[in-house]
């Protein structure tokens, strides 16, 4: 197993972000029989980071430890009933995994379209979009557990999910590694464009009865237009969660401002757009240095060629403060900061 442990190399071209630091140890974990051979050697028992896309990371440092790029591949499904259950192994590319479902006609996952990442890392964010989160079509996750050695299985219950999180993330943070996901679709799922956004594009595009297809596409457009492109501009998508307060909080808010974006959620709470919040304090389309705000989207921060991971998080605090500052609200980051 030692023989497939690569020493010393540069996680540049393994980030979004584009920063350029290294790490002691990288693995790249193509079968699942990887990971016992890995536990039987020692190398899970010290720091490791398991990294899927690399798209919801910030590298402040040189890694002194494993890296552990999941890159397993392939997505089956069945249906049995009503539902059709879909498993795809954790490397997988998330978008790849949506077209799979799109093509053949499974709906439920087109709103999610272009997420950036792999199928391994969707239940520990809770990733979502438009209306639509992981949580609603999430069944069940084969993961490796590090301190004992042996496969598990997680049902949605188990994971705990809430807003851009799950007990990946709190309880188990860094114990296991995902190896495959399964969801599970209606076959008679409604599409759901109730977000404005896509009803907006929608109607640009003359669609009144869309698709599944036509949802996904209109995603993506949306998706293109608003965020910059990793492969030429270093980004990690949206850098900040959306914050969620009391109804009443938001009432104190809307006297001063009146035009606050918000999303009413369950319980008398909201959940308030961040990228209104960064934009109302001046920052979309700020340059700051090596590192700017995007200029179609303040939610996401950039690198503009040479940024360290560093200046990047410097960035990120001087949003953070300054919307703090003009409206009492704490910002929480959502990418992972190494």
């Amino acid at each position: 197993m030692t023989n497939d442990i690569q020493r010393n190399i540069s996680l540049q071209p393994y980030n979004t972000f584009g920063v350029n630091v290294s790490c002691r140890q990288f693995v790249q974990v193509s079968e699942e029989d990887q990971l016992p051979r890995l536990f039987e050697s020692g190398l899970l028992t010290k720091d490791f980071f398991v990294l899927g896309g690399g798209s919801n990371v910030l590298f402040t440092k040189d890694y002194d430890g494993l890296i552990l790029q999941m890159s397993n591949k392939g997505i089956s499904h069945f249906i049995e009933g009503n539902f059709i259950y879909i498993t795809a192994k954790a490397g997988e590319v998330w978008n790849d995994f949506v077209w799979y479902c799109v093509s053949r006609g499974f709906a439920g996952v087109e709103n999610m379209a272009l997420i950036p990442g792999t199928v391994g890392a969707s239940p520990i964010q809770n990733i979502g979009a438009y209306g639509t989160e992981l949580m609603d079509i999430f069944y069940s996750c084969r993961a490796f557990d590090t301190t004992t050695g042996l496969f598990t299985t997680f049902n949605n219950e188990d994971c705990k999910f809430t807003y851009r999180d799950s007990i990946f993330k709190s309880t188990y943070k860094g114990r296991f590694i995902i190896t495959s996901v399964t969801y599970k679709l209606h076959i008679h799922h409604r599409v759901n464009t109730s977000y404005g956004a896509i009803n907006a594009e929608l109607q640009k595009r003359g669609i009144s009865s869309p698709s599944i297809r036509d949802v996904a596409e209109t995603v993506a457009a949306i998706r293109v237009e608003k965020l910059p492109d990793p492969s030429t501009i270093g980004n990690a998508g949206s850098f900040f969660k959306n914050p969620i307060i009391e109804a009443k909080q938001l009432k104190e808010l809307q006297r001063e401002y009146p035009a606050i974006v918000f999303y009413p959620l369950e319980d008398n709470r909201v959940k308030l757009a961040a990228g209104w919040l960064i934009e109302s304090c001046g920052w979309k389309g700020k340059v700051d240095g090596n590192v700017a705000v995007w200029k179609n989207q303040a939610l996401v921060i950039t690198n503009l060629g040479q940024a360290s991971g560093t200046e990047i998080y410097t960035v990120s605090s001087k949003i953070m403060n300054d919307v703090y500052k003009k409206f009492g609200i704490t910002l929480e980051r959502e990418v992972n900061v190494l």
